[in-house]
Order: structure tokens, then sequence, then C-alpha cells
């Protein structure tokens, strides 16, 4: 019997950038081969900011309902009330979403109902629903909803509060994407069950790799580029030591621009990175800041550089870049500057990976620098096994979804 999932999830095609995209489109392509059909609850596309092509699939059933962002649609001389953004500048999609969710339920009677975080409108909406039909619902929560200042504003930090407690008390499963988030709302939640709160971590998406496959290196010699591809948060992926150690080692004449080249990709925060840089002359020789590309492009990209470059801080210690997957699938080095004591560093370990500096060091930073292209030009640099890259597709961890699932859902309604 065809057992039906009701996905809520801002996250969806044709929405363009986001790992959350990648996780709720591939769990809703991948389900169906377990036994379980999605219906996807998403937003109205006037609701986006950035549009992509939709590449949402014609084989998946997408219902989109009301929804307005206040920064674009509420704002008057571009201000605009803050009870119109709390939890987030999405709310009026709970208008929208409750009345097409029940219509939905009535009409196709989903066994689950599913939503993702970090939109938390996505969770009010499931958590009406799921108060109104008793659907067993499953709370996506990925990373923290709230943390020691976060989210900054403290109204907003007392809903998400809120919201939490509510997905504790009420949902059949809650589910985080590393184990330190994990281990983070178990404390927040001392008195909650613990067979209730899963981990499914992020993963890669092979079909995005396989077009990318039989891109060709460039055959000319060229300097050795180190790529970081994706966002650079200011505070969370904080690249001033490592400009410091660039500098110090462009000084000693240990890299130049004739060996080495780090190409910044869709930083997101250009202009930031070239304040920072111009405190280093010298530094825009060997770096270059380079516009976002189409996802299928950023994967071919990351397949032809000599090594990849991933930045987590330590205040991040709990949450695990969702690049960092596709960067183990790619297969090429990788060099991580991140806290020894965080969940980034400790996957990488797992998979085999001790190319790992400390992010707010530029003396460890330029050791581990060093190290790590002595290690790649003599063909040395650790890379995962092949079990480890599998083990962390999405295709894996959709299977791990569809056996939460089949354990939260009672028998007898399927």
């Amino acid at each position: 019997m065809v057992k039906r999932v009701l996905m809520i999830a801002y996250h969806y095609p044709p929405l363009s950038g986001g790992s959350g995209i990648h996780r709720t489109h591939s769990f809703a392509r991948h389900l169906p081969e377990h036994g379980w059909q999605p219906l996807v609850l998403t937003v109205h596309p006037r609701a986006y900011e950035d549009l992509g092509a939709d590449h949402g699939g014609t084989a998946i059933p997408v219902h989109r309902s009301f929804a307005l962002d206040s920064s674009r649609h509420l704002a008057l001389r571009g201000r605009y009330p803050e009870l119109l953004a709390q939890p987030d500048r999405w709310i009026s999609w709970w208008l929208g979403a409750v009345p097409a969710g029940l219509r939905l339920i009535r009409k196709h009677r989903p066994d689950a109902i599913w939503s993702s975080y970090p939109i938390a409108t996505a969770h009010l909406i499931a958590l009406s629903l799921h108060r109104l039909t008793g659907i067993p619902w499953i709370a996506d929560q990925r990373d923290p909803m709230v943390d020691a200042g976060y989210p900054p504003d403290p109204r907003r930090r007392r809903i998400h509060g809120w919201i939490e407690r509510q997905s504790i008390r009420h949902a059949a499963a809650v589910v985080c994407t590393t184990p330190g988030a994990l281990r983070g709302l178990g404390q927040r939640h001392p008195l909650a069950d613990d067979r209730r709160l899963a981990l499914i971590p992020n993963g890669y998406d092979e079909s995005a790799f396989a077009s990318a496959e039989f891109t060709e290196r460039p055959a000319a010699p060229r300097p050795f580029t180190l790529l970081h591809s994706g966002v650079i948060y200011p505070s969370e992926r904080d690249p001033g030591p490592l400009f410091a150690a660039l500098d110090k080692l462009l000084s000693e004449h240990r890299i130049g621009p004739d060996n080495f080249r780090l190409l910044l990709r869709a930083s997101a925060h250009d202009d930031h990175l070239r304040t920072l840089m111009h405190r280093h002359p010298g530094l825009d020789k060997i770096i270059e800041l380079a516009p976002a590309l189409p996802h299928d492009q950023a994967v071919a990209e990351m397949l032809g550089a000599d090594g990849l470059l991933l930045l987590q801080a330590a205040n991040c210690n709990s949450q695990i870049p969702a690049k960092l997957y596709e960067y183990l699938r790619a297969r090429r080095p990788l060099l991580a500057l991140t806290d020894a004591a965080g969940d980034t560093a400790a996957t990488l370990r797992a998979a085999g990976i001790d190319t790992i500096g400390q992010l707010d060091s530029p003396p460890d930073i330029a050791a581990a620098l060093l190290r790590f292209l002595h290690l790649c030009r003599t063909w040395q640099a650790p890379l995962a096994s092949q079990k480890i890259i599998t083990g962390h597709s999405r295709a894996a961890r959709t299977r791990e979804l569809a056996a939460l699932l089949d354990r939260t859902v009672p028998k007898e309604t399927t």
C-alpha cells in the first residue's frame, strides 16, 4: 500500500540558492523508492527573492499557497512592522498554507507530515495541521533554532524557543543534521524522549555529479587553484586569519601568483572580503572573487580544482557546511580551516582526512596550508573511501528518513 507524506518546505525550486532546496528536493525524489509518495506544500514563487531554473520535476506533486515576503511586499518606504516578520518574513504563508494543507489532507489522506526549518513558519504550519488532524508530524529542524544570542533579536529568540518546545511536545520526531545540534537539543529539553530525537545529516546529490564527471581539467600549466565554493559568512566563516596567513607566506615567497591562486566563488559578501584584502596589499594577485554559477557548473568547477577549501568557525561547532559532502564526493584534496573540537572536523577525521587547520590562527593556517600543498604536489593528500562517500549521498539520507517515517507512523494507518 502506498504511504503518503505531506512535505512542508519554503526552500524548493524555483528558489535559487540554499542547501535546504537540495535536501527537500532529494528527499521528495527518492522517497518513492522506499514506498513513500511525497506531496510538497510550498510558497507561491512571488515569495522568493531569487528565482532559478525550476528543477522540481513533474513526477512530484507540488502545491503552492499564498505567501508574501514582508520586507518586499508589506514594506512602506523600506520599513514594515516587526510583527509582520515573526518568526520570519514569511509568516503570511501560514494564512494560505493551513487551509491549503487541510484540502490536501482531505484529498490525499497523508500518513505523516514533515516540515523543514530554517523558515520557522513551516513548523508553525505543520504544528497547526498536526493539531487539527492528529497526523504524526516530523520536524526537520536541521540546525539549532535557538542558541546563545541566536536569533539576535530577543523577541524572535523567544518565539523560536516556543516553536521548538512545541515540536518537542507534539512532533513524533525532531531531526537534526549534526551530532552537536542533536546534543544541544537534548540539553535544552532534558525531559524529551531520546527516541524521538533523530540524526539525519545533509549529503550530496549524485545526479549533480553525473553530468560533470566528464569535464576535462585544463591541460596547460597553471597555478595551484584552491577553491572555496559558496557563502563566506563574516563571523561564521571569517577569512581574516586566512588572509593574514596568506600575506605572510606571500611576503616570505613561500607562495606567489605563479604557483598559487585562491578562488572564492559565490561568497555573497565580496565587498566585505575586499575590505579585508585591502589590509594586506598584494593579496589581489593571488585571490580571485568570482560570481555564483549554476549548481551543475559549480560542481564541475569543484571537480576541476586542485584543492577545495572549507571554512567553519568555532561558533558553529554544532553545524556542518552542506558543502562538505559535495567536497567529499568530488574526491579532490580538501583543506579544512575549522575548530578541531567541532562536528565539521570530526566528520572529516572519520572520513580519514586530517588536512585541518585552526581557522582563528594565522600561524596554524600557514603551517596547514604548506603541508596541504606539499601533500597535493606529491600525490599524498588524503581522500575519503568510496564506502564513506556513498554513505553521505542524498539517496542514503532518504533511506534514513524513510526508516524514520516507517517507525513513526502507526502500522494500522499504513
